[in-house]
């Protein structure tokens, strides 16, 4: 903890050298620390937020151990699914293959920039809840005929969502 005091020191004069600073609020020193091997339960000893990623220990798959794994902050995600309904209903009235051409455009984005290895997880979460959201406003155009599941899935064929894609390997060694 006093090596990380330190850094934190020198950090902030080589920040004014450039005329930049830490916020007070949102700079703070965290116990991270690599749970031990032997810990088979629990959690790791905490998470922090960077980036638009949470950080956090994860158990290894193979093998005892801990390695650092990144997800898409949960706010992060519930924003870009809000944003996602919000341009549903601002398209509504749009032919579908504009609408489609649009939220491909979005998504595909999205996984530009959260497209890492440990976050298929969340990528996926966003396709779901994109796919829901379609559905929803597609069956909102008209109170005659609704859009059932099935009937939705067969447009799906025709216009699909980007499947999750990871772009960037973080965590592996050159």
């Amino acid at each position: 903890m006093d090596d990380a005091k330190r850094v934190e020191r020198v950090l902030d004069k080589r920040f004014e050298k450039y005329h930049l600073s830490l916020h007070p609020e949102k700079t703070r020193l965290i116990d991270f620390r690599r749970p031990p091997l032997d810990q088979t339960g629990g959690k790791g000893p905490g998470s922090f937020d960077f980036l638009g990623f949470t950080m956090y220990w994860r158990r290894n798959r193979k093998g005892p151990g801990w390695h650092l794994a990144s997800k898409t902050r949960s706010a992060r995600l519930s924003k870009t699914v809000q944003n996602i309904y919000d341009l549903y209903r601002r398209q509504r009235h749009e032919p579908i293959a504009v609408r489609h051409k649009a939220i491909v455009s979005r998504i595909r984005g999205h996984f530009g920039y959260f497209g890492v290895n440990e976050n298929q997880k969340s990528l996926k979460s966003l396709v779901y809840w994109s796919k829901r959201a379609w559905h929803k406003w597609l069956n909102r155009r008209n109170q005659r005929s609704r859009l059932n599941w099935k009937r939705f899935l067969d447009l799906y064929k025709h216009y699909p969502l980007p499947n999750p894609k990871v772009y960037v390997n973080i965590w592996e060694s050159p």
